[in-house]
């Protein structure tokens, strides 16, 4: 039977992940926080092109970043990839800001493939760029799952949005935004508010924590 609670625990290769329903990992071991693909500045990115995408869109996005900040006031920040949607708007600004509101601490960036900004961006919003990142030994932080790895620590990445649809009685089903931990990879869901998903087959062994509302739900 499924369980809703405000946050779940689990174990990887020794390291304990607390799993939030704001769609991020919290570790205290390491006082590190891990989101993934924010996509900040789409909505303003759609609106450009003449799409009337709310501004709140934003707004939600900022303010649950700066909610998690106050609270765990982590000494490092990691962003799994798709920081930034697309080319520089002054949603870029709004994040310089929350940044350097927190000068204690450390904000890291492993390159998605809609991280696209210039170099001197990035810089100058105290960012760091990584190709990968080393969480631990036994753990490497990447965007998109690197199955064609000769050496292979598990990965914990992003860039999938998965999400599972849970049924009830009838017809009636939902599709929900989860958390993914297999044998080798671990895939956390879209922080971004104005993100798709994609629906996900998990097999036997898996994890699979599941994001509703502010619960999340071991499936």
């Amino acid at each position: 039977m499924a369980v809703s609670v405000d946050h779940q625990q689990c174990e990887i290769r020794g390291l304990n992940l607390k799993i939030l329903p704001e769609r991020a990992v919290w570790i205290q071991e390491l006082k590190t926080l891990l989101l993934s693909d924010l996509h900040l500045g789409k909505a303003n990115h759609f609106r450009r092109s003449g799409i009337p995408v709310p501004r709140q869109v934003n707004d939600a996005n900022t303010e649950t970043l700066l909610q998690l900040l106050m609270q765990y006031q982590p000494g490092r920040t990691i962003f799994l990839g798709d920081l930034f949607h697309s080319h520089y708007n002054q949603e870029w600004e709004v994040l310089g800001q929350v940044v350097s509101a927190f000068p204690e601490t450390v904000f890291d960036l492993v390159t998605g493939n809609h991280d696209i900004l210039s170099q001197h961006q990035y810089e100058r919003n105290r960012i760091n760029q990584h190709q990968h990142y080393a969480l631990t030994p036994e753990i490497l932080l990447t965007h998109i799952p690197e199955v064609e790895r000769t050496i292979k620590p598990y990965q914990i990445c992003g860039h999938l949005h998965p999400a599972v649809t849970l049924r009830g009685k009838g017809r009636q089903s939902i599709t929900l935004p989860c958390f993914w931990f297999g044998v080798s990879v671990g895939i956390l869901p879209a922080f971004g508010a104005f993100t798709g998903m994609k629906r996900i087959e998990p097999v036997e062994g898996d994890q699979i924590f599941v994001v509703a509302d502010k619960k999340i739900i071991r499936y």
